[in-house]
């Protein structure tokens, strides 16, 4: 045999020797996270010591947890106690699970593990979508939107919402009338107060007027969220919770969750869902590792590409928005992005692919108290990695 051929096929053997044992050597929570000391992972703990003393404190609220995991190992863990019952008992409020001061509902799920993630609910339901776009049971995100809503009634006939895609939804510019920023959750004026103080979400989110052209202006919006919820229903035949639990919480063993329904039954998308910390982790680090689970692809790496791609500006702030994910700037300039999801009250799920990094913070700041600041969770935490890194 030539040898030059000989060294050919040597040299491909070592290369796929070389991949087998690197994808060994990756640590998959398959069931429960390992864990491993924070400086066996290149971790600074006197970094994160120092965040802890400040969570204990209550300098930055109602903090409830704290976890950063890295390269596969959960690397850090802290707890806080805050009696919620006994914060929120003079509150006059009808109690459910949509009163964000009802003690039963929020921020643990009857008292239990399962804490809300809030609007992080929607980058899973994102997942959701990317996954069902694989299985070619929606034909793509330049898909128009309003076929999938036969039989509703719509505040008028604007051509501009015809033309709505599903990429107009998840990236929040779909066009629709709607304000959730300029009040807070508990003012029955914000748009998604209105929306789940109301009988049919679905049909009031269609019921407001349009503003803008699809695609052109950025506008958080809850709603929209919904909508993806009745488009996956629409073209899957099943509810957000079932699909997930067959093609999502399945694969990454994920077994304990709850899931609000809307009135009619419709799974709340926007903001439903309660998972334990370290499941919304294995959430974070599927991203991290473009969609693949320990060899089995769970939706396609494109997928995570289009999520993350930072190309909707987010108005009067340094953050991106993707597909129902945040993209949160690091190291000075606008060239890395931490993949972020966000929820109401503090939660904060930040993923660094570059520094094989995942971290998640809950908490339950609502009223006058301010949420954790994401940009500072994540200096602070990328700050206990790159001491560390510059050493």
């Amino acid at each position: 045999m030539d040898t030059r051929i000989l060294k050919l096929i040597t040299l491909v053997i070592a290369f796929v020797a070389f991949g087998a044992v690197a994808d060994e050597g990756r640590k998959w929570p398959t069931g429960e996270w390992d864990t491993a000391t924070p400086e066996s992972q290149h971790v600074d703990a006197a970094v994160l010591d120092e965040l802890d003393r400040e969570f204990a404190s209550g300098s930055h609220g109602n903090i409830d947890g704290m976890t950063v995991y890295r390269n596969g190992y959960l690397v850090y863990e802290k707890t806080y106690d805050n009696d919620y019952g006994e914060l929120f008992s003079g509150v006059d409020e009808v109690p459910g699970m949509y009163s964000y001061h009802d003690a039963n509902w929020h921020p643990w799920f009857d008292h239990g593990e399962l804490h809300t993630i809030q609007s992080i609910s929607k980058s899973v339901t994102s997942a959701l979508i990317g996954i069902a776009i694989d299985r070619d049971e929606i034909p793509g995100v330049d898909v128009k939107a309003m076929p999938y809503f036969d039989g509703y009634e719509t505040a008028d006939e604007d051509a501009r919402r015809d033309a709505m895609t599903l990429h107009d939804l998840l990236t929040m510019t779909s066009g629709i009338d709607w304000d959730e920023g300029t009040t807070a959750y508990t003012d029955p004026r914000n748009s998604a107060a209105a929306m789940e103080a109301s009988d049919e979400w679905v049909q009031y989110v269609l019921s407001l007027p349009m503003r803008a052209t699809p695609g052109e202006e950025y506008e958080y919006n809850s709603g929209v969220t919904v909508l993806l919820s009745h488009i996956l229903l629409q073209a899957t035949g099943k509810h957000a919770d079932v699909y997930a639990e067959e093609h999502l919480f399945g694969p990454l063993d994920i077994d304990e969750y709850y899931w609000k329904k809307t009135p009619t039954g419709l799974v709340d998308t926007e903001g439903g869902l309660y998972l334990r910390s370290d499941d919304l982790a294995k959430i974070g680090y599927l991203y991290m590792n473009d969609g693949n689970w320990n060899g089995r692809q769970i939706f396609p790496e494109e997928w995570v590409t289009s999520s993350m791609d930072p190309s909707t500006e987010v108005p009067g702030s340094d953050y991106h928005y993707g597909y129902q994910w945040w993209l949160l700037p690091y190291e000075g300039g606008s060239e890395k992005w931490a993949y972020t999801g966000l929820g109401y009250g503090g939660q904060r799920l930040l993923v660094v692919p570059e520094y094989d990094l995942v971290a998640m913070f809950t908490g339950w700041n609502i009223d006058e108290i301010p949420s954790l600041d994401a940009q500072f969770a994540l200096d602070r935490v990328l700050n206990s990695v790159r001491r560390i890194e510059s050493q």
